[in-house]
């Protein structure tokens, strides 16, 4: 990894990232803890993750009941709350539930309040940034967000919910980014195919030419133009909670972009590396206990370790 212990503190010369997503007071169930309450939403890992590589800038809305001191750990991080918006209501509230295998949530309760009014508007800078994420949003924020926009780059994550309901309004949103983050069974569901090779083409094809495949336990894989890149899972021995890992993967791809302030094959398979040793931590711990954890030294060792597992020499015979 090109983050080195002088470059840990260069992080106001990286170029600019803004992330419009949610920030949410989650209620989490696990084989070992039952309605387990903390904070949550995409725009929250997704800014803590990146805030460890550069200085991410947050659009989101909270409402009157939330706590704002329960941001702090951000804005000592570097990340820019200034445009996180209070707003008459309720913060937008999430319950899941996980089984013994900790895969995929079940949604058991889904209250938007002042998100389900949420429309992100970009200031002039914002408008012209370097590099633009929108979160786990419904397709039609996404695409009034990238129409006011005219960043160098733009990065999109997506979810089943919005491929099967929202699947037109979603191909246009496609068709302005340049990468897309999702996982494995969005994809097949999106590309219609099984192969995630193939799929990832089909994806390419409906606008991004980069297109990265959350695949949980079995790592990420990345077509970037014609390239590809798989990197697997880091070697963690706790998983506590699954909840925002593919945020946190997102924030540390989208940080290392920024942070190199160019996009390249090589530094979007950092990118993917940071991402999934960034993972590693929120996987550890619940809410964002595990990813509030994590530091620029330990991000360097458990990316040195994904590099050694992963390294092998030529085929001698």
């Amino acid at each position: 990894m090109s983050l080195t212990e002088g470059d840990a503190k260069t992080h106001d010369t990286a170029s600019s990232l803004i992330v419009v997503g949610s920030i949410a007071l989650d209620t989490i169930s696990t084989p070992s803890a039952i309605d387990r309450k903390g904070l949550g939403g995409s725009a929250t890992y997704f800014s803590a993750a990146s805030g460890l590589l550069c200085r991410p800038q947050v659009i989101a809305v909270l409402g009157e009941d939330f706590d704002r001191t329960q941001l702090d750990f951000l804005v000592e991080r570097g990340v820019d709350l200034s445009t996180v918006y209070t707003r008459k209501g309720k913060t937008f509230q999430w319950q899941g539930t996980y089984g013994e295998e900790l895969g995929e949530a079940t949604t058991l309760r889904t209250d938007l309040n002042v998100f389900a009014d949420f429309e992100p508007k970009l200031n002039e800078s914002q408008k012209n940034c370097d590099f633009l994420f929108l979160a786990n949003i419904i397709p039609q924020l996404q695409l009034k967000v990238v129409e006011q926009a005219n960043a160098k780059f733009v990065a999109a994550d997506t979810m089943n919910l919005w491929i099967n309901t929202e699947n037109a309004t979603l191909r246009k949103v496609l068709s302005h980014i340049n990468l897309l983050v999702l996982n494995e069974a969005e994809a097949r569901l999106l590309s219609e195919e099984k192969s995630i090779v193939q799929g990832a083409k089909r994806i390419q094809a409906m606008g991004p030419s980069t297109v990265v495949i959350k695949r949980g336990a079995f790592g990420a894989f990345m077509l970037h133009e014609d390239k590809i890149f798989c990197c697997p899972a880091y070697p963690t021995q706790s998983i506590v909670d699954p909840t925002g890992c593919g945020d946190t993967f997102a924030g540390g791809l989208l940080g290392t972009l920024a942070r190199h302030g160019t996009v390249n094959d090589m530094v979007l398979r950092e990118g993917v590396v940071a991402g999934t040793a960034l993972a590693s931590f929120t996987i550890e711990g619940y809410s964002l206990d595990g990813l509030k954890r994590a530091t620029v030294e330990s991000l360097r060792q458990r990316y040195a370790r994904l590099e050694e597992i992963t390294r092998f020499g030529a085929l001698d015979m």
